[in-house]
């Protein structure tokens, strides 16, 4: 018995063993391993030993094989012996040990089931079923799974009672936050209910029978990929599954012997079971493998047994609230209304003020409410949140404000992105059918303010404003708050300080993205300073910026940091290795989809072009801001190309590699214009001139090359004489 076996110990009374449970097990085990073998021996025939397989989108070759054997098996070849050595492991006496391997070789046949079956082309991701989850899910959501973002997973198969009963089941887990695997007839019994179901909603419809091990080779390339532990280190894993993934089976409806053979299997690696079929007390285990009956109970149940806490804020809402919706896209055809986006005003503010300035609870809406507005609609819009707290600072504004974007996110129908003065909001037409209104995001964001970060939030209120008159003059009070902020940092340099920070916020929409915000380069949203970052550490010192101690520079120049290149291979889930700071040609910082403004590159014109998110018309490089955002967002890191916040273009360490902003042939004219006084500063200090802002392209120039060459030859523009960029 390993040290992890440990766990077992004293849940089976001497005398006491369900021989009946663990004979089912046993012939559980020798039906799945015989069926894989006659699968596999077929597969061989029909395509040889040296054909390839493999899942697609992953990194981990087959992912159960690959964590527990450290075994890299790339040919069907390669599978036969390892599924003789674990038909070894299913034998006499029928002890709870022994379940536990046989349930541990059926994990293994399924893989290789499934397996054959991605190889014939079957089981292969057929809507409404999602099949094997590839790396980019694990990216978006596993990191979430194993810090306790999402705090449990429940993985359901079989069939419950009546379709009613399941939906009321997920609906409970969908409002604890938790992920969900589903396999077997519940699938069709929620899309019946109408159930939102899919990888946006973190409630993954994996299919039938064997598609269920695809919930457990998630589970194990999370270890892999966030808890560090290499293949083959096979009671490390189950550890961390135990310790880490608070994952749970709840088997609905008939019990047979192969599902009972998988589910030892779950218990193998660490995770209970719980069955709604009536089980004698003899025929079950102590916190492992458990009859509820109940379906009004069998949840709670659930969370008890696998040891998960959820302190839940209670929010009086008519629609569906948790981390299941953040990843929730309201499309044009299916929204009610929507706000900013560059369409109209809108912003948000979160200020900090005295505690006679405001009245905890309290929520107002200045303008029509939703009800009084017409489907279709785009309509101006304002949120202020004051805040009073006896430890709260002005340093911490813009951190609560950038949790703005989470809490909106996890209404259901509810969308957000971006922030300040250019974020963007859409409410759905299935949830104003509910009856959700604007004073709701009142109630969601003085609820999730105080839960969240109870030591320095005591009283919030909550100002929402449609009235389009209201909404311009309150613009301009947070316009002069955003540029307070920006004014503090202009005495930091990157020079000056030990550490950068990191900022993974938008990770819920592009996985891959790690920002690095320095003093002289602000996050890409634009919202996020170094000093933010600094507060931030100091409210949540596990949150989403970290400190990134700078050390030595592998290149000065590109602003290159082993530190940083090393926190940003783990962060970005393998998938960058190292960031450039002060090139966009070289390993650009990646982008997710809140940046502000984007630079592309003009090789006819040796220099670059920045549009931004206002910016709806054409630019030289032939691609609006959106198909730009398209291409490049998502935390790819694409050479030539990169979303940055608007300040960043005024800042001294601009691409100094690239030649700096002397390299900006075209930007919008609004753009120009919001920069001017510090760009013109920025110009002198270069020496380019006062007057280089009106050698820079606009749209009133052109929006081609062929247009605007002319313009910056007559200007003599700096970057047509300068060193090649490409």
């Amino acid at each position: 018995m390993s040290n992890f076996d440990q766990i077992y110990e004293g849940v089976i009374t001497e005398g006491q063993e369900p021989k009946k449970l663990f004979q089912q097990v046993y012939n559980g085990a020798v039906i799945a391993t015989s069926y894989a073998e006659i699968l596999l021996s077929k597969a061989i025939a029909d395509f040889g030993a040296n054909q390839e397989i493999g899942y697609p989108d992953t990194a981990y070759y087959l992912p159960v094989i690959r964590s527990l054997s450290g075994e890299e098996v790339t040919k069907l070849g390669g599978l036969p012996p390892i599924l003789n050595r674990l038909r070894g492991q299913i034998h006499e006496p029928l002890t709870f040990e022994n379940a536990r391997l046989a349930g541990e070789a059926v994990l293994y046949a399924a893989e290789i089931i499934e397996t054959v079956r991605y190889l014939r082309k079957e089981n292969m991701n057929v809507d409404p079923w999602t099949g094997f989850l590839g790396d980019p899910v694990i990216r978006k959501y596993g990191i979430k799974m194993v810090d306790w973002s999402i705090p449990g997973v429940a993985v359901i198969l079989g069939r419950a009672k009546d379709s009613e009963a399941a939906k009321t089941l997920v609906a409970d887990l969908m409002g604890y936050g938790l992920m969900i695997f589903l396999s077997d007839e519940i699938i069709e019994q929620l899309l019946e209910q109408d159930v939102k179901l899919g990888i946006e909603y973190i409630a993954f419809p994996l299919g039938n029978f064997t598609q269920v091990v695809h919930a457990a080779n998630f589970a194990l390339r999370a270890g892999m990929a966030f808890g560090g532990i290499a293949p083959g280190l096979r009671e490390e894993h189950r550890d961390y599954q135990h310790r880490r993934v608070k994952a749970f089976i709840l088997h609905l409806g008939e019990r047979d012997e192969v599902k009972t053979a998988a589910e030892m299997g779950c218990i193998f690696l660490g995770f209970p079971v719980i069955t709604d079929q009536p089980l004698a007390e003899e025929e079950q285990i102590k916190d492992w493998y458990i009859s509820q009956p109940d379906y009004s109970k069998m949840v709670q149940t659930a969370l008890e047994v696998r040891g998960i806490k959820i302190v839940k804020a209670k929010i009086d809402l008519p629609v569906n609230f948790g981390p299941a919706f953040e990843g929730e896209t309201i499309r044009k055809a299916d929204m009610y209304v929507e706000m900013g986006g560059g369409k109209t005003t809108s912003f948000e503010l979160v200020r900090s003020v005295g505690e006679n300035e405001i009245e905890d609870g309290k929520i107002e809406v200045i303008g029509p409410e939703l009800d009084e507005i017409e489907e279709g609609s785009r309509i101006p819009f304002g949120l202020m949140i004051d805040i009073y707290g006896r430890k709260m600072q002005t340093d911490f504004e813009s951190v609560l404000e950038r949790r703005i974007h989470d809490f909106i996110n996890y209404g259901e129908g509810l969308w957000h992105t971006a922030q300040r003065d250019i974020n963007w909001l859409r409410i759905s037409k299935d949830a104003k059918a509910k009856g959700i209104k604007f004073k709701h995001y009142g109630d969601i964001l003085i609820t999730k303010f105080k839960s969240e970060f109870p030591a320095i939030v005591d009283r919030v209120q909550v100002t929402i404003i449609t009235d389009p008159a209201v909404v311009e003059e309150k613009v301009q009070i947070a316009r002069t708050k955003y540029r307070e902020r920006d004014d503090r940092m202009r005495g930091l340099t990157d020079d000056k300080v030990q550490e950068f920070y990191s900022c993974t916020l938008c990770q819920s929409f592009a996985p891959n993205h790690v920002c690095i915000v320095t003093p002289e380069r602000v996050g890409l949203c634009g919202a996020v300073s170094w000093l933010d970052g600094r507060a931030s550490y100091e409210i949540n010192s596990t949150g989403p910026n970290q400190p990134i101690p700078k050390g030595e520079a592998i290149n000065d120049v590109t602003g290159e940091w082993k530190s940083c290149n090393d926190f940003i291979f783990t962060a970005s889930n393998r998938s960058i290795e190292s960031v450039c700071m002060y090139t966009l040609m070289e390993k650009p910082m990646t982008s997710c989809g809140c940046f502000e403004a984007i630079m592309a590159i003009v090789p006819e014109a040796n220099g670059i072009m920045i549009t931004m998110r206002e910016h709806s018309g054409d630019t030289p490089c032939g691609m609006t801001f959106s198909t730009l955002a398209g291409m490049i967002g998502g935390g790819v890191q694409t050479p030539g190309f990169m979303g940055i916040g608007k300040s960043y273009i005024v800042s001294r360490k601009f691409i100094t590699a690239d030649g700096g902003i002397a390299r900006i042939v075209w930007m919008p004219k609004a753009l120009k214009e919001f920069l001017r006084d510090d760009f013109v500063k920025r110009s002198v200090e270069e020496g380019l001139g006062e007057d280089f802002i009106d050698k820079i392209a606009d749209e009133t120039i052109g929006t081609t090359v062929d247009e605007i060459l002319p313009f910056l030859e007559e200007k003599g523009h700096p970057a047509l004489t300068m060193e090649p960029l490409m």
